[in-house]
């Protein structure tokens, strides 16, 4: 959902001191944000590419380091530069292809497109083989892009080695937080439209237990890409709950790594528990003081965690083959 640490730290180290602040004064909030965007993703070895698929959509995405595919799908309102933080710990060992979802981002917004899980993972599912990843993949998700990453795998199972869920909508039975519980109400407005700066300010301060500093002209640089793009939220919203993936967990095919922060203020924690007992060949992991985005908020250990159950895997993997 958040650009968050790296606006600041990535952007200072880059710049310089001196001439950050002196850009930041010359420079609009939005060249000031796309320089800082750009030098960080430079930063950690991850180069911004762009594609139009057969059918016409256009995906914007991010790819770096080697080793076997690694799918990486951002949440609602969000973006790739998510991942930014924890592309480092992961980029020595994995193919990193970071997408924005179709709907969000830099990539196409078609209104009249069903937004639902099976119909992202589907698109996303087109956009590897057009960029020439054929074999399976690795693929992890936060908040909605765990849900489309449940669906990649139900829908892909030959092609997809295992998952990994952050904080992953999904868990249709877990008691509702005060957020969502709002966000379902058709009476109330939803708090994750985006109206003005405030929203997006107020929103930050929810999605991580420990908010990290953002610059002001940041936040509105933020915040103006997501009111232009509340319509379309709202459809994609509607498209998403619709779908009751819950009911389809117990097919999940492939290993399942389970992660989630216990401070959680927008998907209840106990979707956690909910969610392991019913696929069959997972592992959970609760993490201590830790919001909605456990790859930002503490990506080192996220990232280990993640390393941690693939080497687990492949131990497994080579005794049986033996």
């Amino acid at each position: 959902m958040l650009r968050k640490l790296l606006l600041v730290a990535l952007s200072i180290v880059v710049l310089g001191i001196g001439g950050l602040l002196a850009f930041r004064y010359l420079a609009s909030a939005e060249t000031f944000t796309n320089v800082v965007l750009d030098a960080s993703r430079a930063a950690v070895g991850l180069t911004r590419k762009e594609i139009t698929l057969p059918d016409g959509l256009h995906y914007a995405y991010l790819e770096g380091g080697t080793g076997e595919p690694l799918l990486l799908l951002h949440g609602f309102g969000a973006d790739k530069d998510d991942f930014l933080q924890i592309a480092p710990y992961l980029s020595k060992r994995y193919h990193l292809i970071i997408p924005d979802h179709i709907g969000f981002g830099e990539s196409s917004k078609p209104p009249e497109l069903n937004y639902g899980p099976d119909a992202q993972a589907k698109r996303l599912h087109a956009l590897l083989l057009a960029i020439g990843v054929t074999g399976p993949v690795h693929v992890g998700g936060n908040s909605m892009g765990g849900m489309i990453t449940i669906h990649y795998g139900l829908n892909f199972p030959a092609d997809t080695i295992s998952l990994w869920l952050l904080n992953p909508v999904g868990a249709t039975s877990s008691p509702p937080t005060d957020f969502m519980a709002t966000a379902l109400k058709s009476s109330a407005r939803n708090p994750l439209e985006i109206h003005s700066t405030d929203d997006m300010a107020f929103l930050v301060t929810k999605a991580a237990f420990k908010p990290p500093y953002i610059p002001r002209p940041m936040i509105e640089v933020m915040a103006k890409g997501r009111i232009a793009n509340q319509a379309l939220e709202k459809k994609v919203f509607v498209d998403m709950f619709g779908d009751n993936t819950e009911k389809r967990l117990a097919d999940i095919a492939m290993p399942t790594l389970i992660v989630w922060g216990d401070k959680d203020e927008i998907l209840h924690p106990a979707g956690a528990d909910i969610m392991k007992k019913l696929i069959p060949f997972s592992k959970m992991i609760m993490m201590h003081d830790v919001g909605h985005m456990p790859m930002i908020e503490d990506p080192a250990r996220s990232a280990s965690d993640f390393l941690q159950f693939e080497d687990a895997l492949n131990s497994v993997h080579q005794t049986k083959t033996k």
